[in-house]
């Protein structure tokens, strides 16, 4: 191979496909300038986890929640995010928030799971939260005298809704601009309108592998007929070959699908990017949108508790949202499917990756050219952690 380098291709348009097409045919895929050599203490060096916790994953917005998840007024989701406990509401004016679901009086939680409420009730003394945030009811109020019921309220996070998600930063005394957080890339996720997209299900699970290599799994298709030959992802996928696009300390991949040579020969066929090749997109710093033809998977990994161990939160959104039960069905087994290839194929491999950070006597690990899309998020990640890489 040799390397294949353009400008940045923005936008969803016929160019990306061509890109695409000309490296299939060509058996080439765009490449990085060289292998990169990564210390084997950027995955497992516990004061590294600490920083990125402390200074990036909670000063960073966050895609908390799709907003497909809570579409109707006085909707609500409780939701883990780094130990935290978030009760994401929309209040009857279709305002998100997103709130500690911690009481003030002593710290119990208000809320659980996910339904339509206006007001939470703390199951230890009954105070008594709407869905704003305000403290609505305290029994026994006189034993609190001299107390402004105003500064009792649940603690509401820096928090936007913007391009069909709800970002969050964790740090109430943070502040949020998504605007800035995407820079170019938010172009790119108002054109994909998730806000239209269907919310269909949603998995959480543990796995024992650094949340910064979870994320590279979905960075290079190098893997490809190795972890996934048995799969769809296997089969419908030319392997080793990607476009990769950087919009600052986000990107895009495109992953194109056999089909795409249809087009050398019938260049009057469907060039849209989405018929042709799977785009996945990364949202630094934990957030991956991966599109097909028929909608997305939103996954976010976060760190649980130790340099290699994350937690993974799979859901799926439909382009079309479902109306009917025969629909429903037919999104039950498309999500059943994708699922099983990031639980059981991708996610059954890298704890074999986790353990070798772990137990590894080398010094670095070696990451490919043809790994570009990994390569960018190690030195993103690299440059804002201030570690040097050769």
């Amino acid at each position: 191979m040799t390397v294949h380098t353009v400008p940045c291709t923005a936008g969803l348009t016929d160019d990306l496909t061509r890109r695409a097409l000309r490296l299939v045919l060509d058996r080439t895929t765009d490449m990085a300038e060289s292998p990169l050599r990564v210390p084997l203490h950027y995955y497992r060096d516990p004061k590294i986890t600490e920083v990125e916790e402390s200074q990036i994953l909670r000063r960073t917005p966050l895609a908390i929640l799709p907003s497909a998840r809570i579409p109707e007024p006085n909707d609500y989701v409780v939701r883990q995010v780094l130990n935290d406990s978030l009760l994401i509401t929309r209040d009857r004016a279709g305002t998100a928030h997103v709130l500690l679901n911690y009481c003030r009086h002593r710290g119990a939680q208000p809320a659980c799971g996910s339904g339509n409420a206006t007001r939470f009730t703390c199951p230890y003394h009954a105070w008594t939260y709407r869905n704003t945030g305000e403290l609505a009811g305290m029994p026994g109020k006189e034993g609190f005298t001299g107390i402004d019921r105003a500064d009792y309220g649940l603690v509401e996070l820096p928090s936007q809704e913007r391009h069909g998600f709800i970002w969050a930063v964790l740090s109430a005394d943070g502040a949020i601009d998504i605007d800035d957080h995407l820079g170019a890339m938010g172009p790119e996720l108002a054109q994909l309108d998730y806000a239209s997209y269907g919310y269909h299900d949603d998995r959480e699970f543990v796995s024992e592998v650094s949340w910064k290599g979870a994320l590279e799994a979905f960075a290079e298709s190098y893997h490809f007929p190795f972890v996934h030959g048995q799969s769809l992802i296997g089969q419908n996928t030319v392997a080793n070959t990607s476009t990769h696009d950087g919009f600052g300390r986000h990107h895009r991949m495109g992953f194109p699908f056999n089909w795409i040579t249809n087009l050398d020969t019938d260049p009057a066929g469907d060039w849209n990017p989405l018929m042709n090749m799977g785009v996945i997109y990364w949202i630094y710093p934990n957030l991956i949108l991966a599109n097909s033809p028929v909608g997305v998977e939103v996954l976010d990994m976060l760190p649980a508790g130790a340099p290699t161990r994350c937690t993974v939160r799979h859901s799926w959104m439909s382009k079309i949202p479902a109306t009917t039960d025969d629909q429903r069905a037919v999104y039950d087994t498309i999500y059943d499917q994708v699922h099983a290839a990031v639980r059981d194929e991708d996610f059954a491999m890298l704890p074999q990756c986790g353990e070798g950070v772990r137990q590894g006597q080398h010094d670095h690990m070696i990451i490919g050219r043809n790994e570009i899309g990994v390569q960018h998020m190690i030195k993103t990640f690299a440059t804002e952690l201030g570690i040097a890489l050769d």
